[in-house]
């Protein structure tokens, strides 16, 4: 691999990660990176086919777990890897901390699961550095209200929100050298100052 970085952004629905990422992103490009920017589910064609199914069809949960890790498998292959292998710095919308929250923390499926698909998809490669964007739930809730189609995720209650919160931090507690919380409840100002100062210490 070059020296090139693999950048993820998490949280749960409404809590500013895509603007964020955005901004985040436009810092980088500032400073002369060259880098990617693309998302999960999703990435490739057939990633974004995939996601239509993901966020509008009922599955069971498993299927929806395993279905994440095949998109992420080629998202993997035929995006991350080669931008990394040629020096492109990699900004990913969500990557398998989602799966960890989502599927694990907010559907229940069991960790040990998640972990086998994580080690066979893609264990030699982990994320540099992830943001997680932590906010109350009654606050992302508030957020998503004014959005007029939502997805069937989006469209979940908040108990389940609150389990992939959970889920989420209990990551970032496990892994405080790759995740770094952003408290995103703060201002627009106060987050990008936030990330300014991650920017400059990249």
């Amino acid at each position: 691999m070059s020296n090139a970085k693999f950048i993820t952004f998490e949280g749960v629905d409404g809590a500013g990660k895509s603007t964020g990422l955005d901004w985040f992103a436009e810092a980088l490009r500032k400073r002369g990176i060259d880098l990617l920017v693309t998302r999960e589910p999703g990435g490739t064609p057939l990633g974004e086919q995939l996601r239509e199914i993901l966020l509008n069809q009922p599955m069971h949960v498993e299927t929806e777990a395993m279905l994440m890790f095949a998109a992420r498998r080629e998202h993997v292959e035929k995006v991350i890897r080669p931008a990394l292998q040629r020096g492109t710095w990699v900004i990913s919308d969500r990557f398998s901390d989602a799966s960890f929250a989502y599927q694990g923390g907010g559907r229940g499926v069991p960790l040990a699961k998640l972990e086998q698909l994580e080690q066979w998809v893609h264990g030699d490669l982990q994320p540099d550095l992830t943001l997680l964007f932590d906010i109350p739930i009654e606050v992302a809730r508030q957020r998503l209200s004014n959005n007029a189609s939502l997805d069937r995720f989006e469209q979940e209650k908040g108990e389940f929100f609150e389990r992939v919160r959970q889920a989420y931090l209990a990551r970032a507690a496990k892994s405080p050298h790759r995740i770094a919380v952003i408290r995103a409840e703060k201002s627009l100002q106060e987050v990008q100052q936030e990330l300014s100062k991650i920017v400059a210490s990249l």
